[in-house]
């Protein structure tokens, strides 16, 4: 599924001892399951959230319910407030969020492939917008491996 340029960024959490958790939305788990697909990380990473729904996002992560009906959950400051947040419950260094549209339908009025990653490193919190093109498993997919490319950023930053 991920390639071993990929994988780098997980051994490089590995190596560097960078405890990781995931709150993931329209990626459902991919980004976890291609953490697992890396030898060793369980000494990072313990567990992280799956929070398909508005409910869940609220529910298990905490995130605030007026920044869900004010922003959506297609949003940077939803994206800012599940990685925050499952930072915080998992108590991890890091932490990445994806929110967004896989399609093939739009929602909130985004475009499928419109997706908000958001990262909390330490005590930093931010998020980035894209827009992929493909169908439902390649946004999915695209979604994922830009997250992995935004880690690599921030922590050699």
């Amino acid at each position: 599924m991920i390639t071993n340029i990929d994988k780098k960024v997980i051994r490089k959490l590995i190596n560097d001892n960078i405890s990781i958790t995931a709150a993931e939305s329209l990626t459902a788990g991919l980004f976890q399951e291609v953490l697992g697909e890396v030898s060793g990380v369980s000494k990072i990473f313990s567990g992280g959230f799956v929070t398909y729904s508005n409910d869940a996002k609220i529910k298990l992560l905490g995130v605030p319910k007026n920044i869900v009906n004010e922003y959506g959950v297609v949003s940077a400051e939803t994206a800012k407030q599940m990685a925050k947040k499952s930072q915080e419950i998992m108590q991890t260094d890091l932490s990445v969020s994806f929110t967004g549209v896989a399609g093939p339908d739009k929602l909130e009025n985004q475009l499928a492939g419109t997706v908000y990653i958001g990262v909390a490193y330490k005590d930093s919190v931010t998020s980035q917008l894209f827009n992929f093109d493909g169908d439902r498993d390649t946004v999915r997919l695209k979604s994922v491996l830009a997250g992995l490319n935004l880690i690599e950023k921030i922590i050699n930053n």
